[in-house]
């Protein structure tokens, strides 16, 4: 089976060469209405395409000036200019919308859309602009993806699972969570001056009948997980390398270092 490698190299400030640092995918970024995670601007940085989910707006105009506490907040904004405004419009401030409007960012209203979220809506934009690119090639990077009410954690978990061919990565200040589909065996290249050591593999959707890993204190072999019996919370990286082959779809979540 082929083996997908995963590396959160995209939380430093130069991405390194080599096959395991995720070099030659191509990043977009996503923000959503939540409290933006203080590396925010490495990720707009790394990425080529940059989408605020409706009210994401509100928070890159309010927020993003604070992590530049010696630079002027107007400076801040304008440096800082989303690509498109995606969603149903029912949380960006008017005069929000306006200021990116008429700094040239591409408004795009989908209110007739009720039956999808606004991180779904903007991860089908990412897709169809990158729509002649191999879904492998693309990474969708989300802030302001975790926090907040349970209802919308777990509707951004299930655009993972929604769009599972396309690598999305849940970010928040302290931790972040991705989708390792069971069509492929996984290394995730450990970064430790920015991860780690506490991780989580979760079976989502269905059962795991057998999981085994490498690279963890307390690895699976073979290991049933499932709601109701086991899941692997609170396990410690021990290696550079955890891999993970399993006959389920798994979140794999690894806490975040504050500095």
């Amino acid at each position: 089976m082929e083996v997908m490698i995963h590396s959160s190299s995209f939380l430093l400030p130069e991405i390194p060469a080599g096959e395991d640092s995720g070099i030659g995918l191509t990043y977009s970024l996503v923000l959503l209405n939540q409290s933006l995670p203080r590396f925010t601007p490495l990720l707009w940085q790394h990425a080529q395409l940059r989408v605020c989910a409706d009210g994401g707006a509100n928070r890159l105009y309010d927020d993003l000036p604070d992590l530049f506490p010696n630079e002027d907040a107007s400076s801040v904004r304008n440096r800082y200019k989303p690509d498109v405004i995606k969603g149903d419009m029912d949380s960006v401030r008017a005069e929000v919308l306006e200021f990116y409007k008429d700094m040239g960012t591409k408004i795009v209203d989908e209110s007739h859309d009720q039956d999808t979220t606004d991180l779904h809506k903007s991860v089908a934009h990412i897709r169809d602009f990158h729509a002649d690119m191999e879904k492998s090639r693309l990474c969708i990077l989300v802030v302001g993806a975790l926090g907040g009410r349970f209802d919308h954690e777990i509707g951004n978990i299930n655009v993972l699972c929604c769009f599972s061919t396309i690598r999305i990565i849940l970010l928040s200040e302290d931790c972040l969570i991705q989708l390792l589909p069971s069509t492929y065996h996984h290394d995730i290249y450990i970064q430790s001056s920015v991860e780690g050591p506490h991780c989580g593999l979760i079976p989502i959707g269905s059962p795991a009948a057998s999981t085994t890993t490498t690279g963890l204190q307390w690895n699976l072999t073979n290991t049933e997980m499932r709601f109701g019996g086991l899941i692997s919370t609170s396990n410690i990286v021990k290696g550079e390398i955890v891999t993970v082959q399993s006959d389920s779809d798994l979140l794999w979540t690894i806490s975040l270092k504050s500095s």
